[in-house]
């Protein structure tokens, strides 16, 4: 792998199901792990086969019939999980075994009541159970961003001993800022011993609104892997998007030399499967897939959009497969956008003309907030009558 080739590990049909009212049957979480595929993710984490019957049969079916990526099923660091784990992916084509363990002193106290030996020695039995059984092996400390440092290190190098091939740091509770997740990176990267062996994960949450930031931050401290899932769905707040990291690094390659194998055209698509499958929709200002992403209302920016996408574009909606950008028309509107859109409608005005159909449009546009092409029709017709009559 190229040494800025970075890994999108997709965890949608994982974390991102465990989302209030995102929950996925067998068919919609295959539907949608097909489109992953098609989107190019390298790792489809898909799900966490002991936590359900359904879950089980769901990770084993995306194992049997999605062959391209790597197949990933959660397990926690004991020997049962780490089984059920194994028998749900083992008929895939690439399988991984992703297990975790807390390492935070506040939750070594307060949820699994071990001490820091115990739950070193915990970590180390968890990944030798599942080498065993399965060459690619992931570890993730979870609480990473509230662990001691140098016992995570201790962690870390324990299980690459161990056979561990991807090292995932996540901030579990989105409570990271980038500056410190990056010193956290390049610790790990300086003080561990065989953590060149290793793949170096992010899996940010977003409970500060930070998690694509912290992301991106991970990656230019040497992280390889990003951890992320559909919409930004997943626990709380969320995961770190998946469109927002891809096209983060797609639009500013000037100072993110990164890049991955995503297919971006794709993201959109799969945005809107995921909305459908879940019945959640992402708010209309979300960055790359929500409704507004690519609509302008305010006449300067429409004035701008109609001589040069590029003057508030920095992307084209195509290339996230969007069909096209929106001039919305509202109270901000301006006359060029207005008269644009009289002309896609087949009207041609002299200044004069156009000046009473703009007056009427913004009293209708102050008392509706948007107009629709049938109401601007309605004004033209009205105003041509008028003007017929005089």
């Amino acid at each position: 792998m190229a040494r800025n080739r970075v890994l999108v590990f997709d965890t949608t049909l994982r974390d991102g199901e465990q989302s209030p009212g995102c929950s996925m049957n067998l068919n919609e979480k295959l539907t949608l792990a097909r489109q992953l595929d098609r989107l190019g993710v390298d790792i489809i984490e898909a799900g966490f086969p002991i936590a359900s019957e359904g879950d089980f049969d769901a990770v084993k079916a995306i194992a049997a019939q999605v062959r391209r990526p790597v197949i990933a099923a959660l397990a926690r660091a004991t020997e049962r999980d780490i089984e059920c784990a194994w028998n749900a992916i083992k008929q895939a084509a690439k399988p991984r075994i992703h297990t975790f363990l807390a390492t935070s002193d506040i939750h070594l106290e307060h949820k699994l009541k071990l001490t820091r030996e115990e739950a070193l020695a915990q970590a180390r039995a968890a990944v030798r159970a599942a080498k065993s059984l399965c060459n690619d092996v992931e570890f993730s400390p979870e609480d990473a961003t509230r662990t001691d440092l140098a016992f995570l290190c201790a962690v870390v190098e324990a299980v690459i001993e161990e056979g561990a091939t991807t090292i995932n740091i996540p901030d579990t509770v989105g409570y990271a800022t980038p500056r410190e997740f990056a010193r956290i990176i390049e610790t790990l990267r300086t003080r561990v011993n065989g953590i060149d062996r290793a793949t170096v994960s992010a899996h940010c949450h977003n409970d500060l609104g930070l998690a694509v930031a912290n992301t991106i931050a991970a990656l230019e401290a040497g992280a390889r892997q990003v951890e992320c899932t559909i919409n930004g769905i997943g626990e709380r707040a969320g995961n770190a998007s998946l469109e927002e990291i891809v096209m983060a690094l797609k639009t500013r390659g000037d100072v993110m030399p990164f890049e991955t194998a995503v297919a971006a055209e794709e993201l959109f698509p799969a945005s809107q499967l995921l909305t459908e499958s879940t019945g959640v929709a992402v708010q209309p200002n979300k960055a790359i897939v929500g409704r507004n992403a690519f609509a302008h209302e305010a006449g300067i920016h429409q004035d701008g959009m109609i001589k040069n996408k590029t003057t508030y574009e920095i992307m084209t909606p195509q290339s996230v497969g969007v069909p096209d950008s929106r001039l919305v028309l509202g109270k901000h509107s301006g006359r060029h956008a207005l008269a644009l859109k009289c002309e896609e409608l087949g009207y041609r005005f002299e200044r004069r003309e156009m000046d009473r159909i703009y007056r009427r449009f913004v009293t209708l546009a102050d008392e509706i907030k948007v107009v629709e092409d049938a109401q601007i029709a309605d004004i033209i017709r009205d105003e041509t009558r008028q003007a017929s009559a005089a």
